[in-house]
C-alpha cells in the first residue's frame, strides 16, 4: 500500500485549493487529517473519510447527519488510489450541493500527484541501486559475483557485454570540497537524465564513474573505432555539463562480471600516468597510453631500483639541464627515426648521433640492441 507522508499531502491541499474556492483535507489509509486548509484541524480522526475508506466510494456529509458523526463537517470526501491500492482520501469542506462539482476534479488531480510521486520515488530507488550495483563491481569481490550477477538481471543490466568504466575527475583546486560535490552529483544528474542506460556512481567529491557497455564485433578496427567514438560522445556531453575543469579517462573495455573492476583500476593508473606525462591533457584513454599504464606497477622494490638504475645514471651526468633526457624522450617519441628525432629536437643528425652515443656510454647500454633499447624505455617511463 502507498503511504502518504505530511509533506505530499501539504502539496496536495496547496495545489488543489488554487482551483476550487473550499477547503480541502487529506486523509492517510486509516482516516487521520495530514494536511488541511484549516492547519487546526491536522491530526484528528475525519469521520468522513473513515466511511468513504471502509465503502471505497464518495460520502457526501450534509449538515444533519454531521451532528451524528464527532468532529464531522459537512463536506464531500473520496477515496484515493494509486496503481489500483487505497492510500487514502481526500475531503472537500462545504455543503454537499455546492461543493459536489469539484470532488471528482479534486480527485483527479490528487491522484494525478500521486501517481508523480511515486514514479519520482521508484526512479530515485532505482537510481540508488544503480548506484550501488556499480559501487560494488569495482570492488572485485569474487565472493560477492552471484549476487552482483542476480542484482545485475534485475535492474536490466546485462554483464556479458564488452563493459568500460569512464572515470571523470574535477580538475579545479579552488573550488571547495562541498562545492565539488554538489558539482558532482550536478553532472551525475544530468548524465542520467541524456543516458539512462549508464550506470554512474559518486566516488568521491570530485570524482565520479560512469560505466558504458556496448555489444563488441569481434573486428580489432571497428571496435577501436567504436570505443573511441564512445570515448569522444561523453567528453562531449561532459563539456556541455560541466562547469569546472575536468579529466576525463576512458578505462580497458573488457566483457564479464570481472571486467567492470579491472576497467576501473585501469582507468584509475591510466589517470594517475597520465598527469605524470601530460598535465595539460584532458581526455585520456587507456589504449593511449597501454605500456605505461601496465608497466607502472612494475615501480616497486628491488627490481624497480633495478629497472630506474640507467634513467638515474643519465640524470646524475646530464649536467646541461637534461638535454639527453630530452633526446632521449624524443627519440623514444619517433620511434627511433633518427631524421624525425632531429627535426623535432630542431638539432642536426650528426648532433643527435653524438647525443645518443652519450646516453650509451653513461648508461652502459648499447642503444643498438632491442633489449637495451627495452630497458631503457623502460626505466624512462618508470623515472618520469
Amino acid at each position: 500500500m502507498y503511504v502518504l507522508n505530511s509533506a505530499l499531502a501539504q502539496d496536495i491541499v496547496n495545489r488543489t485549493m488554487k482551483i476550487i474556492p473550499f477547503n480541502v483535507n487529506v486523509m492517510d489509509a486509516n482516516g487521520t487529517i495530514l494536511a488541511s486548509g484549516d492547519p487546526s484541524r491536522i491530526g484528528e480522526l475525519h469521520a468522513g473519510a473513515l466511511l468513504a475508506l471502509a465503502k471505497k466510494l464518495t460520502v457526501e456529509v450534509d449538515a444533519a447527519t454531521a451532528k451524528n458523526l464527532h468532529g464531522a463537517r459537512p463536506g464531500v470526501n473520496l477515496p484515493l488510489t494509486i496503481n489500483g491500492k487505497l492510500c487514502g482520501a481526500i475531503g472537500l469542506s462545504g455543503a454537499p450541493e455546492r461543493v459536489r462539482q469539484f470532488g471528482e476534479l479534486v480527485r483527479l488531480t490528487a491522484e494525478m500527484i500521486l501517481e508523480q510521486a511515486s514514479l519520482s520515488n521508484e526512479l530515485q530507488r532505482d537510481t540508488r541501486y544503480r548506484e550501488a550495483l556499480l559501487l560494488n563491481l569495482i570492488k572485485s569481490d569474487r565472493g560477492a559475483q552471484a549476487g552482483l550477477e542476480a542484482w545485475a538481471l534485475r535492474l536490466g543490466v546485462d554483464l556479458r557485454r564488452t563493459q568500460m568504466v569512464f572515470l571523470l575527475e574535477l580538475d579545479d583546486g579552488d573550488l571547495p570540497t562541498d562545492l565539488a560535490l554538489a558539482e558532482i552529483q550536478r553532472i551525475q544528474s544530468s548524465v542520467l537524465a541524456r543516458q539512462p542506460a549508464a550506470l554512474t556512481a559518486t566516488l568521491g567529491p570530485r570524482d565520479m564513474l560512469i560505466l558504458d557497455a556496448y555489444d563488441a564485433s569481434g573486428v580489432k578496427r571497428t571496435d577501436e573505432a567504436l570505443r573511441e567514438r564512445r570515448l569522444q560522445g561523453v567528453a562531449a556531453l561532459l563539456r556541455e555539463e560541466c562547469r569546472h575543469a575536468f579529466r576525463l579517462t576512458m578505462g580497458i573495455a573488457l566483457p564479464g562480471i570481472d571486467s567492470v573492476a579491472i576497467s576501473y583500476q585501469s582507468a584509475a593508473t591510466t589517470a594517475r600516468v597520465g598527469r605524470q606525462r601530460d598535465p595539460q591533457r584532458r581526455v585520456l584513454s587507456y589504449y593511449e597510453l597501454a605500456l605505461p599504464v601496465l608497466l607502472s606497477e612494475l615501480g616497486r622494490g628491488w627490481q624497480a631500483q633495478q629497472l630506474r638504475l640507467p634513467m638515474l645514471q643519465l640524470q646524475a651526468r646530464d649536467k646541461n639541464g637534461m638535454v639527453l633526457r630530452r633526446t632521449l624522450d624524443a627519440w623514444f617519441a619517433h620511434d627511433g627515426h633518427p631524421a624525425a628525432t632531429a627535426a623535432a629536437l630542431h638539432i642536426h643528425r650528426n648532433t643527435l648521433d653524438y647525443r645518443l652515443r652519450r646516453i650509451g656510454a653513461v648508461t652502459g647500454l648499447d642503444l643498438a640492441r632491442t633489449e637495451d633499447r627495452i630497458l631503457l624505455y623502460v626505466a624512462a617511463l618508470l623515472q618520469p
